[in-house]
């Protein structure tokens, strides 16, 4: 027996294989594109035909694919014989020469044709007026990246002057071009190292192979050069060579190669002026990811040390930054990465007050202080540099693991001082300070990055000390009619997520006084913004409004503030927003609001505007008649999340509710608003069957199908005409509609039917129930052009609200057929390579009936 990747290799080889009808178009194709009187194929077109070469030749290596069709090196000939092809057609070209001598055989096949040499040698296209064209250098570099996959390629390219071509071309206008040639070196010098990867390598004593050598080389004189540019191409493509396999498979030549290199970039770091500075970060990062430098000694880790003292801050921040984020650096480096980061933040501490009141985040600076200084006292710099290390700070909370502690009560300390400088809450008295405050007013991109680091600062345990003061800042954020929207938005997702660290901190430290005290300021400003004539505003309150209601719901002071403010009133009124958001998010309010107020065991009696039969009615009422797709969504999702918190009252209550929404929602025009009915279906049917069966997790056997549980859950089913919405669901026009219905009766006959019958429906008889069902199956195949698909039971004889009927449907009709039709691309048949023969034909006008797939 073959092995199962075997297998899979068999069946794909035979799935591209060139099949006897496409072998018949292509040689109409081939003369069509070579034919210069023909209209051009637009790009896309080209693109899928290549793809498919490229898929026919990657399992396929033989040379037969062109024997056996001669009509493609023909092309190639045709093409070259053109006087002054197409840009578009010259660049198929080469990009298909370069996928047909991607194998050896084949290659040599093309070498004895002499069309290589014409194609990407001395007498090709790189030295005519075609090369002028971006698209056909672009080109060249392909087709030449898709044929180095073998030797003589290889040797090909070195003898022909094609190095040259490639090292020049890392310098194009074009930026496509430029990197597709340096992807292209990297990928050639990597090449190159396969067959020596057995020798036995010494640093001292080692020889590049011949490519190598050329492109090692090339990296050196360049870095050596006087021209700037050079400078720049080579580090970057040092930087894209550490950072790619090279770095990590091949780790001898990966220290034979920074050996070579590394004295001339430790003098790109001491010659502050040059111009490859800001490339140097990124070179480092990539090569100390390389498990060559796993160690904690070596001449590579000071040049980082150095580097972070050298290294503008502005530079050395995305470097700083990369290194804490590496499992295997040495710890001296990665406090001194953290000192780098945290200096801007340690300057803002120590600006705000003088003398200065509080201890900085450093005790001492890697680098000169007076450039972090400069740069925050400069209008044009200060904001970025300081958005810039937010940045980093934000990245680094989110790790899990963070290999090194961060000082977070000064860190803290350092953003309150931001915020209170952006908004003119902070009069700092030294020189320093009053320059970044004015530099600071109303900068909103720096609020919103110091409120996200803010808001990533809550997981920490450090900060109790200044809860009071961080409350004081984000309240006065809050009151301010000068907080913009965006800066307001970002201001309610820290206060959310403080408002839970406070809830914590309550509950162990038993400090309910402030907690309370805090919950009734919030609660103030949250009315006055649920009142805002700026509908962004009043969106931004309900969705923190909801985020609160999530995480304190189950907290006793959160409820009391909550029902002692105008809160609910205010929410409820929103409802009738003109705005489409803000009444879904009103409506996601009220929902969650509701799981207090209304369905809670507990629940406080509420004025009777504000219960659970109003509230269940108004919804319904958006439901049904809102005339925006986003509240109609929020309906079906609050729906939804009540029944999954078992809020909807018992059985036959839920039975009747689900209804309801079911013959609201099947003739709703949003998709999604179907597909959230579909999803209330599937949690009521989970529920139904717990409830109802002894084991719901028990796979169902054939002798247990008939039992009362069984038919019980069946009725109830039929009588919430769930299951013409199901089966009208899968002929709906919305895949995704369709693909959640098939699901769920997949999973629904799973339960009616043991598991091993669902690969074998069921047959059915010449009774009027099989015949009904015999029609269902019928219109089912039919898909989304089954016309006006009946629920109600009167269509095809079928009955979808009886029992038995639907229990002879689940077992009769293949759903998981079904479940693969729908599960299929839309373009399966279109893109098939056969049609897009067909297409291309059609399109020159060699096919009488000119239908063209559209795709």
């Amino acid at each position: 027996m073959c092995d199962p990747q075997s297998r899979f290799v068999a069946r794909a080889r035979r799935r591209f294989a060139m099949t006897r009808e496409c072998a018949v178009l292509l040689p109409g194709v081939c003369a069509a594109l070579a034919d210069p009187r023909q209209p051009g194929l637009d790009d896309t077109c080209l693109e899928k035909l290549l793809d498919w070469f490229r898929s026919l030749t990657w399992f396929d290596p033989t040379v037969e694919l062109v024997q056996d069709n001669p009509c493609l090196t023909e092309l190639l000939t045709s093409v070259l014989a053109l006087q002054d092809p197409s840009p578009s057609i010259l660049s198929f070209t080469l990009q298909l020469a370069g996928i047909l001598a991607s194998s050896e055989s084949r290659f040599q096949h093309l070498q004895q044709e002499k069309l290589l040499e014409r194609l990407f040698g001395r007498e090709g296209p790189r030295g005519g007026a075609a090369w002028e064209d971006a698209s056909v250098r672009s080109a060249w570099v392909k087709g030449v990246h898709s044929m180095v996959h073998h030797q003589p390629a290889l040797l090909f390219l070195c003898s022909t002057g094609g190095m040259d071509v490639i090292f020049t071309l890392q310098g194009d206008p074009s930026l496509f071009v430029a990197s597709a040639a340096s992807q292209l070196l990297v990928h050639m010098l990597t090449f190159s190292l396969e067959s020596e990867t057995s020798k036995a390598l010494s640093t001292k004593d080692c020889d590049w192979p011949a490519c190598a050598q050329m492109i090692v080389k090339h990296i050196q004189e360049s870095l050596q050069s006087s021209s700037a540019s050079h400078m720049e191409q080579s580090l970057k493509l040092l930087s894209s060579l550490f950072g790619s396999c090279f770095g990590s498979c091949y780790a001898a030549w990966t220290e034979v190669l920074w050996l070579d290199i590394a004295k001339q970039i430790e003098s790109f770091l001491l010659e502050e002026t040059v111009q490859a500075q800001p490339l140097l970060a990124n070179l480092l990062l990539n090569v100390a990811r390389s498990p060559v430098f796993c160690g904690t000694e070596g001449s590579f880790w000071a040049l980082v040390t150095s580097a972070l003292e050298h290294l503008t801050p502005v530079q050395a921040g995305p470097l700083a930054v990369g290194l804490l984020k590496l499992c295997k650096c040495p710890q001296d480096v990665r406090i001194q990465a953290l000192t780098v980061l945290l200096q801007p933040m340690d300057c803002i501490l120590r600006a705000a007050s003088q003398p200065l009141e509080f201890a900085g985040l450093l005790d001492e600076s890697v680098s000169d202080p007076g450039t972090v200084e400069s740069l925050l006292s400069s209008k044009t710099t200060c904001a970025g540099l300081l958005c810039q290390t937010l940045a980093h700070l934000e990245k680094l909370l989110s790790l899990k693991h963070l290999r090194v502690d961060l000082p977070c009560v000064s860190l803290l300390r350092s953003l309150m001082t931001i915020l209170q400088f952006c908004n003119g809450f902070l009069s700092p008295t030294s020189p320093l300070g009053s320059t970044i405050s004015r530099n600071l007013i109303n900068c909103f991109r720096v609020q919103k990055s110091a409120l996200d680091v803010l808001a990533a600062l809550s997981e920490e345990k450090d900060c109790d000390t200044l809860i009071g003061s961080l409350f004081d800042v984000l309240l006065a954020y809050l009151q301010s009619p000068n907080t913009s929207p965006t800066v307001l938005k970002k201001t309610f997702q820290a206060t959310s997520k403080w408002l839970v660290h406070l809830e914590e901190l309550s509950c162990s430290n038993s400090q309910w006084q402030q907690t309370e005290k805090i919950l009734e300021d919030v609660f103030v400003v949250l009315q006055k913004r649920l009142c805002s004539p700026c509908w962004e505003v009043r969106d931004s309150s309900l969705e923190f409004l909801t985020a609160m209601v999530k995480c304190l719901r189950g907290q006793k002071e959160f409820r009391q503030c909550l029902l002692s403010s105008e809160v609910l009133r205010l929410t409820e009124n929103l409802l009738e927003d003109s705005e489409s958001y803000v009444r879904a998010s009103a409506v996601t309010a009220v929902g969650h609001l509701a799981l207090i107020t209304c369905f809670a065991p507990e629940s406080p009696v509420i004025e009777n505007l504000y219960n659970k039969e109003s509230i269940v009615a108004k919804l319904q009422e958006i439901l049904s008649t809102d005339s925006e797709g986003f509240p109609r969504r929020a309906v079906i999702s609050i729906f939804t999340k009540w029944l999954r918190e078992g809020c909807t009252g018992q059985l036959e209550a839920t039975e009747q509710f689900v209804s309801r929404v079911i013959q609201t929602v099947e003739r709703d025009l949003d998709w999604e608003v179907r597909l959230g009915g579909l999803e209330l279906v599937e949690v009521f049917c989970s529920q139904t069957i717990f409830q109802l069966s002894q084991c719901p997790y028990a796979p169902v056997s054939s002798a247990v199908t008939s039992s009362t549980p069984q038919n019980e859950l069946l009725q109830v089913f039929c009588r919430a005409k769930l299951f013409g919405f199901l089966f009208g669901s899968l002929c709906d026009c919305d895949k995704p509609v369709g693909q959640r219905a098939c699901d769920v009766l997949v999973g629904l006959r799973g339960h009616f039917y043991p598991v091993s019958s669902l690969e074998n429906p069921q047959e059915v008889d010449d009774s009027p129930a099989g015949r009904g069902i015999a029609w269902l199956q019928k219109t089912l195949r039919q898909g989304s052009l089954a016309q006006n698909f009946p629920t109600d039971g009167g269509g095809g004889g079928v009955d979808f609200q009886d029992p038995e009927s639907m229990m002879l449907a689940l077992g009769a009709i293949d759903l998981l057929e079904l479940h693969d039709e729908l599960n299929k691309s839309s373009d399966h048949v279109e893109e098939s390579p056969q049609s897009l023969l067909q297409d291309i034909l059609a399109t020159v006008g060699t096919i009488e009936d000119n239908e063209v797939d559209c795709y």
